[in-house]
């Protein structure tokens, strides 16, 4: 892991997520949110609602990248297993913080605090606070792992809150080459192109659109004029193809 280029791992938690029932909105928000300050999310995972699946997969993430961030998992019933497993993984007793049973009367009002709101108070012993502006019940920060809500409004405000407190990398630009035409046929001279930019990610993604093939072209990295030069010359290989090339900033 480079120190000077922070990178993020993201696990997902929770049974619904792997059943179908639930679909994930936070993966693309995260990752949007992190590249916008030029740390690059590396992995995500889904998890169970396991603690020794989701104790495992934070030992391996958390060794690996800068940063780790886990959605879903830390409500008020007894699958919400999260808080628990970070302890577990961090070797720590679980506890309840005052700060964050604050919190909770102040939204809830002290005299509906029942068992179930107060587990929303329980967190790993040493572990700080995440503010969580849109319902009360905070995440928490242990070490280098963030532990969030999965409900996407939720997760977006605790989001909101601590990007500030990340070391940001260097700023990644991108520019996106799009045209009527299948990989397939330009997927050579791309891997030509490619080895030809190794400071510069080059990625394709196929669409369909009119019932016709479609291909992205995504070049990003940190040097603004490298990864310019690179999409010129994407552009140019897909009009020798004879096919219209636009590029914009994506």
């Amino acid at each position: 892991m480079n120190p000077r280029k922070p990178t993020a791992a993201l696990l997902i938690i929770g049974n619904e997520i792997l059943s179908g029932r639930t679909q994930d909105a936070n993966l693309n928000f995260i990752a949007k949110k992190l590249l916008a300050i030029g740390i690059p999310l590396k992995e995500a995972r889904v998890v169970p609602d396991t603690e020794a699946d989701i104790v495992n997969a934070l030992d391996a993430l958390r060794e690996r990248y800068t940063y780790v961030f886990t959605t879903g998992g830390i409500g008020p019933t007894h699958d919400d297993i999260t808080i628990d497993a970070v302890a577990a993984a961090f070797d720590v007793p679980v506890v309840e913080a005052s700060e964050a049973r604050s919190l909770l009367a102040s939204h809830f009002g002290e005299k509906n605090l029942t068992a179930a709101r107060l587990r929303m108070a329980h967190v790993p012993s040493g572990a700080s606070l995440i503010l969580n502006p849109v319902s009360g019940a905070p995440g928490v920060k242990m070490g280098n792992v963030f532990v969030l809500a999965g409900v996407p409004e939720i997760m977006q405000g605790m989001m909101d809150g601590i990007v500030s407190s990340l070391r940001h990398g260097p700023a990644l630009h991108s520019l996106t080459v799009s045209g009527f035409i299948a990989e397939s046929v330009i997927a050579e001279e791309l891997r030509a192109l490619a080895a030809r930019y190794p400071k510069v990610d080059i990625g394709s993604y196929p669409w369909m659109r009119e019932k016709k093939f479609g291909t992205a072209l995504v070049a990003r990295g940190t040097d603004k004029a490298l990864v310019r030069q690179a999409a010129d010359e994407l552009v140019e290989l897909i009009k020798s193809k004879g096919v219209e090339a636009i590029l914009t900033e994506a």
